[in-house]
């Protein structure tokens, strides 16, 4: 198997050279970077298939960058881009960034360098020029933000969604509501917060006697069930749980159950997401409906179209939030 030092001998150039030709940085004249791509070929060399796609000008690869890995909605995103992909002869490189900004770059910086087609990036929380910068010219559609001027944007009005999650719970007689939010800087638990807010602004103005408070969450079962269980272990303990995601929702399920609060008619809680595991815990779990897979099987067809064409134009495509009615808000009375 010929290596590195055997096509920088047949192109008659260092090893460094070759090395900045397959890693596009620092400066290579055109000739000899030609001369290069030659012995690369001649030899069969090429390392994740790079220099391949440095002659073809595709690599047949994308970039799928994700925050939490272990989040089954995540999950359903990553299934549904890959499934897609596999289709139209393309693999996926998954990136677990952790809600880790500086991974998230690293990633990003990574993913240029080894001439992906194209990215996809789900739930970020840098600017979008931040993002721009790391990445280049490599075709981009966001999942979760609608800010990508020069790409595409899958994503749901979260505003709407929360709004209407949080109605639900004043519909059903609840008069302490808490949020539970996502992470800082988060655009879709901004969202999720903003309709939260706006719900209880409206239900005030109508005469409605509530209370409501907003924490600070994760989009952890860890963090759901923490909260939850510092709130319900409270005086003034709250009848009603809207979490920014199932995952917390869940978790503030387990607290209730621990504490002995029956649910919905102690305390009723909405989660958002709409996961499979929703529906098999007891009891199962009323949600804001968005479906994972869905946005990856078109977050993937946007970037395709994206990626045979020359524009670097936005396009957004938007998701309707929809209220799914289960048992955790079902009340009797």
């Amino acid at each position: 198997m010929a290596t590195i030092k055997d096509v920088a001998k047949e192109a008659g150039v260092a090893v460094s050279t070759v090395s900045r030709v397959i890693n596009n940085s620092g400066y290579v004249s055109e000739k000899t970077k030609d001369i290069v791509l030659k012995a690369m070929e001649k030899y069969n060399f090429s390392p994740s298939g790079v220099a391949r796609g440095l002659v073809s000008g595709t690599t047949k690869t994308v970039g799928l960058m994700i925050p939490d890995v272990a989040n089954p909605f995540y999950s359903d995103i990553a299934r549904g881009i890959e499934d897609s992909a596999i289709q139209n002869g393309f693999a996926t490189i998954l990136c677990n960034y952790d809600w880790n900004l500086e991974r998230e770059k690293m990633y990003l910086d990574k993913l240029r360098q080894m001439r992906v087609d194209g990215i996809i990036l789900a739930g970020s929380r840098s600017k979008i020029n931040s993002i721009i910068n790391l990445i280049g010219n490599v075709p981009l559609v966001v999942i979760d933000r609608r800010d990508n001027p020069v790409g595409g944007a899958v994503w749901m009005n979260n505003e709407i969604g929360g709004k209407v999650a949080t109605q639900h719970l004043l519909d059903i007689g609840c008069k302490n509501i808490v949020h539970l939010s996502g992470p800082k800087l988060s655009p879709s638990a901004l969202g999720r917060k903003n309709g939260f807010l706006q719900a209880i602004k409206e239900g005030l103005r109508s005469g409605m006697r509530i209370t409501s408070a907003v924490y600070q969450g994760d989009y952890r079962y860890s963090g759901g069930y923490e909260l939850a269980l510092k709130l319900l272990s409270s005086k003034n303990r709250p009848d009603g749980i809207f979490a920014s995601n199932d995952i917390m929702a869940i978790g503030a399920i387990q607290a209730a159950q621990n504490l002995g609060i029956t649910i919905p008619n102690e305390l009723a809680v909405i989660g958002y997401d709409n996961i499979a595991m929703g529906q098999y815990i007891n009891p199962k779990l009323s949600t804001i409906d968005q479906s994972g897979y869905l946005m990856g099987n078109t977050s993937w067809q946007l970037l395709f179209d994206i990626m045979a064409s020359d524009e670097r134009t936005h396009k957004d495509i938007e998701f309707v939030p929809k209220l799914i009615k289960r048992q955790s808000t079902f009340r009797s009375n």
